[in-house]
């Protein structure tokens, strides 16, 4: 009898690729050396800050810029840039550098983890992609000097590579302080740095190679440089501007009048504060305020941001703008009696809809059971906890000054959810599912039944 033989999946394998860079990481932040101090720190904060950097987090039990050493902040920092590009495409950037040829399989690899819809043109996807972050956190780090060089001397150039490397892939973690960027919260240049790499990062790649097809058909045609936007791109645009505008403006309100975090600021500081932290809500994780300071509101308003999260095939976390708008648009249908789903004056797929379903409901249930269980393990307030956890699903990394305080079973139920919200909930259905085969597809029959 032939042996069944035994294949991964292109989900399994990004899934345990994510994992075995992250145990490698772990190893290495275990030793001696990595240590500030040059004992070794336990081997849970160790496989916690792993975790944290290469799912681009930002949780931290251990301050980065006084409990690592130099070596311990180069493998973070490598650990983030693995974690915010996918260990795939750097492997392939790595087989281009060595003028290799990329196999069918590395390109379905390719395709699966940046859910793209084609395997045309991916090679080439990839090289404008590694192109394109090294170039924005190399200008990032060249305007974060204007501020962190003069403070700090040579240091800070380190300090400006490392935030802007961290901004951009929306890791939230700084080697400057134990209060994140709360010293910097009135410093206009550090605000809109952290803030440009933030979106852009969160905005998605393909938005990006769409703007700059759009900026070469402005010279021609400004209506047509416009219809020529996917509609992928107009909806993530879009709701992006509504999320950062409608959070930032909510934040303002409800923090107007609190002097723990803007109420004894200028109007211009209240401003750039809000929208700050409207921003790095949406999985950058640098705080210039304190979290805990917040009104029930903005913390309820966070919460929702946070869960939300950047646009898809970038560097952001959540559940994607581009999820939310679609069911949005899809619930705005059901209202109206309309058989299709469209925005834009463009019919979305029912797939798509079935999709944005699945990825809300998976991400749901991740962070209600972590929330359930970290409950269970700690005896922190339901608020403090929920900020927790939804910042560990959606790969946000901003506390209400939980995470230092976890015990080991709370650190190990956040490792996992982190690690779960990185790999992404669809991912992780498609990982588990059970292979059906198609003769034995049963069609059941349909029946009425009562919703709502």
């Amino acid at each position: 009898m032939k042996k069944k033989r035994f294949s991964l999946s292109t989900t399994h394998i990004i899934m345990l690729s994510f994992l075995g860079i992250i145990l490698l990481g772990s190893a290495l932040l275990s030793l001696p050396i990595s240590s500030a101090s040059g004992t070794a720190v336990p081997y849970i904060d160790a496989l916690f800050t792993a975790t944290t950097s290469t799912c681009v987090t930002g949780l931290v039990t251990l301050t980065t810029a006084t409990a690592w050493s130099t070596f311990g902040h180069i493998v973070i920092l490598l650990l983030i840039q693995v974690g915010g590009l996918g260990v795939i495409t750097i492997m392939c950037g790595f087989m281009l550098m060595l003028k290799k040829r990329v196999s069918l399989s590395s390109r379905l690899l390719i395709q699966d983890a940046f859910n793209l819809n084609t395997l045309s043109g991916l090679v080439r996807f990839v090289k404008k992609v590694l192109l394109g972050t090294f170039l924005v956190e190399g200008v990032g780090a060249l305007l974060y000097m204007l501020v962190f060089v003069p403070q700090f001397g040579a240091r800070g150039i380190w300090i400006s590579v490392f935030n802007s490397i961290s901004a951009f892939c929306n890791a939230g973690i700084d080697i400057i302080g134990s209060n994140s960027l709360i010293n910097y919260a009135t410093n206009p240049i550090v605000n809109a740095v952290t803030c440009a790499l933030i979106i852009l990062g969160g905005l998605g790649y393909i938005v990006w190679w769409d703007l700059a097809l759009t900026a070469k058909a402005l010279k021609t045609s400004k209506l047509r440089a416009f219809k020529g936007l996917t509609l992928h791109s107009k909806i993530a645009l879009f709701s992006t501007l509504v999320l950062i505008l409608a959070g930032g403006i909510s934040i303002l309100l409800f923090e107007w009048s609190n002097p723990a975090t803007i109420g004894n600021m200028s109007l211009f500081d209240k401003l750039q504060v809000s929208f700050f932290q409207s921003v790095t809500t949406r999985t950058a994780g640098f705080a210039t305020i304190p979290q805990e300071n917040l009104t029930n509101g903005s913390a309820a308003i966070s919460l929702l941001l946070m869960f939300i999260g950047g646009s898809p095939v970038g560097t952001a976390g959540g559940v994607k703008t581009v999820t939310i708008a679609v069911l949005f648009a899809s619930a705005v249908s059901s209202v109206k009696g309309a058989e299709e789903t469209s925005m834009f004056n463009r019919t979305i797929s029912k797939e798509a809809v079935r999709k944005a379903t699945a990825v809300v409901c998976t991400s749901f249930a991740i962070m209600f059971t972590s929330t359930l269980l970290l409950s269970a393990a700690t005896k922190a307030s339901f608020i403090d906890i929920a900020f927790e956890t939804v910042s560990a699903t959606a790969t946000v990394g901003l506390s209400r000054n939980l995470t230092a305080s976890l015990n080991g079973a709370g650190k190990a139920i956040i490792i996992a959810t982190m690690y779960l919200g990185r790999v992404g909930p669809i991912s992780l259905a498609f990982a588990f599912k059970l292979r059906r085969k198609a003769q034995n597809i049963i069609i059941n029959p349909t029946e009425q039944i009562s919703v709502g």
